[in-house]
């Protein structure tokens, strides 16, 4: 039984669901709670910050907010791409310690929100402990094809990004 069918079942808002955005990159399907996305936007040119990890493509100015830009391709390993007009930058914000963190992640396209029940969602198989299978929380079948549902809070995690040569460990990207 995929997520969908799941969702026609159950009563929306059951406290077992959870709403995610998808988008796509190199033909996969992704998604993120969608009560971290603060808004899309479409594709605009950053100010780049020296010695930043090459997968931040620099910040903008997002109403008086300074928002570092990361690109999930670079981030993921995957093969770079020329931007599109379908290119887009979901704005995220999640709350830490310290406060509100906001950051913007460049995708290949937006797809939809599906809302999946927490039973439905299966762990990731443990093949690797590369710096990407953190970012994971786990699958989903939904119409046939599996969603990656991503960890928020852990793919906003630059400064402890012990994969990355640029920083030490405490540093980050506004120190």
């Amino acid at each position: 039984m995929d997520a969908l069918a799941i969702e026609e079942k159950k009563e929306p808002g059951s406290s077992d669901d959870q709403q995610y955005l998808t988008f796509m990159m190199s033909d996969e399907e992704y998604g993120v709670d969608i009560l971290a996305v603060q808004e899309i936007r479409g594709w605009e040119e950053s100010t780049l910050i020296p010695n930043a990890p090459d997968y931040i493509r620099g910040v903008i100015n997002l109403r008086g907010t300074i928002v570092p830009i990361m690109d999930l391709r670079i981030r993921f390993g995957l093969k770079r791409i020329e931007y599109s007009p379908v290119t887009v930058v979901i704005i995220l914000k999640v709350e830490r310690e310290n406060g509100e963190w906001v950051m913007g992640i460049v995708v290949d396209a937006v797809s939809d929100v599906y809302t999946i029940a927490d039973a439905s969602t299966r762990k990731p198989p443990e093949l690797t402990e590369d710096k990407n299978s953190g970012f994971i929380k786990g699958l989903v079948n939904v119409n046939e094809k599996m969603v990656i549902l991503l960890d928020v809070d852990d793919l906003l995690n630059i400064s402890e990004d012990k994969y990355h040569s640029g920083f030490t460990d405490n540093q980050s990207l506004f120190n």
